[in-house]
C-alpha cells in the first residue's frame, strides 16, 4: 500500500523552516546562516529523536545543500500533487545531496526514513515555491517566469493609449512658445 503525503503539514514545516531561514539570513552576518544549519546538524547527528518535536530543523539544516535534477523535480512534482509518499527506491534517485551531509542523511534515515523523504519534499517546495502555500509544477513554473522579468503588458499598453489619446494642448503645463523652435539645418 501507498503513504501518502501530508500536504497540509509539509506546507507548514515549509512555512516554519522558511522563517527560521530568514530569521538567519541576514547581509550583515553572511555567515549566520551556515552558522546555524552547522550547529542544527550537530545537534540532530546527537539526537535525531528532537524531530519529532521540531521536524522543520531537518530541511533548515539541509537548506541550500540538496540538489533537484530537471527529471527530479517533474517526479517530486508529481508526488506533491498526488500527495504520494515515494518509495525509498524511487526517492534515492531524486536526490542529491552533499558528501558533508551523508552521515547526518543516514542517521536520519536510520531513525526515520519517512522523516528524510518529507524534509526533502520541503526542500523541494521552498526551491520552486518559496515560502507560499503548495502549488502545481505549472504554477510553480509560471511564478518562476514572472520573477524572471515575465511582464504584465496590460498596464504598459493602458498607460501607452493613455498617452497616445492625449491632445498637446491637454498636457499640464505645455506651452506653444516652442513650437516653433528649429534647430541648425533644421527644415521649417
Amino acid at each position: 500500500m501507498t503513504k501518502k503525503l501530508d500536504v497540509a503539514r509539509l506546507n507548514q514545516l515549509k512555512t516554519d523552516a522558511y522563517e527560521n531561514i530568514e530569521s538567519y539570513n541576514d547581509p550583515e552576518t553572511p555567515k549566520a546562516l551556515a552558522q546555524f544549519t552547522g550547529k542544527m546538524k550537530t545537534i540532530l547527528m546527537a539526537d535525531p529523536e528532537m524531530l519529532e518535536s521540531l521536524p522543520e530543523y531537518l530541511p533548515v539544516a539541509l537548506f541550500g545543500r540538496v540538489k533537484f535534477s530537471k527529471e527530479a523535480k517533474l517526479k517530486w512534482s508529481h508526488w506533491i500533487n498526488t500527495k504520494t509518499m515515494p518509495a525509498w527506491d524511487d526517492f534515492k534517485v531524486t536526490v542529491a545531496f552533499s558528501n558533508d551531509d551523508l552521515p547526518l542523511v543516514k542517521k536520519i534515515r536510520d531513525y526515520s526514513q519517512d522523516l528524510l523523504i518529507e524534509a526533502c519534499a520541503v526542500l523541494y517546495l521552498l526551491e520552486t515555491q518559496g515560502n507560499g502555500p503548495a502549488r502545481s509544477a505549472k504554477d510553480a513554473d509560471d511564478r518562476q517566469d514572472e520573477e524572471h522579468g515575465e511582464e504584465d503588458y496590460d498596464d504598459r499598453d493602458q498607460a501607452q493609449d493613455d498617452y497616445e489619446g492625449r491632445d498637446e494642448d491637454d498636457e499640464d503645463g505645455y506651452d506653444d512658445q516652442y513650437d516653433e523652435v528649429r534647430f541648425k539645418g533644421e527644415d521649417r
